[in-house]
């Protein structure tokens, strides 16, 4: 092989492999937004209950997204609209669920529990020894790094998994939107449609609750941070990326929380729970470097 023919090779291989490194980007942005905002959400949950900081987060969706987004929903087909409106029910079901969960049996469980969602499409979807491999590394990890306790409240297991479903939906869902609509039309009104269901609800618990003006605040800014921003980083991510590699990938998740946590909430770990980090980011930089390191099949049609 001349050496023109190696440099075209490897050039070819790295823009092959652009997309997918890409979409790893995407995906840490997305997490370390979700996590800092579910931090800033932390102060007004005591004020607004979780209906209440939940209502907001998703009208602040739907503000962003259509204004980003600009669906023209007249034009939308019915093939269009079934996605749309399932990934809309469940984007405003999973947040509501979680946060319900964790106020019933905690943030350990309430979490380990809503990762089997991202999990189990991960090792449902994987056709590589290596995906399940490392999907069952990092299960192991997260349940460590939480250290959930044995509970008797089961209706907050209860929804916990219902928030697990919920997430899974959401991978496969937000996945099909993307191909079937133009740009961030399809989440727009999607975010459009789950703001809409919210309207009754947390009008109903900012009465109630009587905000005060920094609720609102870290409402708000938890409504950007853990709803719009992640909502458009994984639609982004999810055109670059396989649905099993997202749902591995998402493990990260509670690497992101301990270390905000420790730097924001002053909140510090024991050796297990760093070993258990150190474990699950292996898992992710092994799938990471196993994805992009297959050559991309010319017929393949899973993209």
């Amino acid at each position: 092989m001349t050496l023109q023919a190696r440099v075209e090779t490897a050039t070819a291989a790295a823009q092959a492999s652009s997309p997918r490194w890409s979409g790893v980007a995407l995906m840490v942005g997305s997490g370390l937004s979700n996590q800092v905002g579910a931090s800033i959400a932390a102060l007004a949950f005591p004020v607004l209950g979780p209906v209440g900081v939940v209502a907001v987060r998703q009208w602040v969706a739907a503000v962003v997204l259509l204004s980003t987004g600009r669906p023209n929903l007249r034009l939308f087909t019915a093939a269009q609209w079934r996605p749309v409106l399932g990934l809309a029910a469940v984007f405003a079901t999973m947040n509501l669920t979680l946060y319900a969960a964790i106020d019933r049996i905690g943030l350990g469980l309430a979490v380990t529990l809503e990762f089997l969602g991202p999990l189990a499409v991960a090792l449902a979807s994987s056709r590589r020894r290596i995906d399940l491999a490392c999907a069952l590394v990092a299960a192991a990890g997260v349940v460590v790094l939480t250290r959930p306790q044995p509970s008797t409240d089961y209706l907050g297991i209860g929804l916990a998994l219902i928030a697990a479903v919920c997430w899974g939906c959401y991978i496969l869902l937000n996945r099909t939107v993307g191909e079937r609509l133009p740009g961030l039309q399809g989440s727009a009104a999607a975010a459009a449609v789950s703001g809409l269901l919210y309207l009754p609800l947390g009008a109903a618990a900012l009465w109630l609750h009587q905000p005060t003006v920094g609720a609102l605040l870290c409402a708000l800014a938890a409504g950007v941070l853990s709803s719009a921003v992640p909502f458009l980083a994984d639609l982004l991510a999810l055109r670059r990326v396989p649905a099993r590699f997202f749902g591995i990938f998402m493990s990260v998740n509670p690497v992101f929380a301990a270390l905000i946590g420790m730097l924001v909430l002053d909140q510090h770990l024991g050796a297990t729970s760093w070993l258990a980090i150190t474990v699950i980011v292996a898992a992710n930089a092994v799938s990471v470097g196993a994805a992009a390191g297959r050559p991309k099949k010319k017929t393949d049609r899973s993209r």
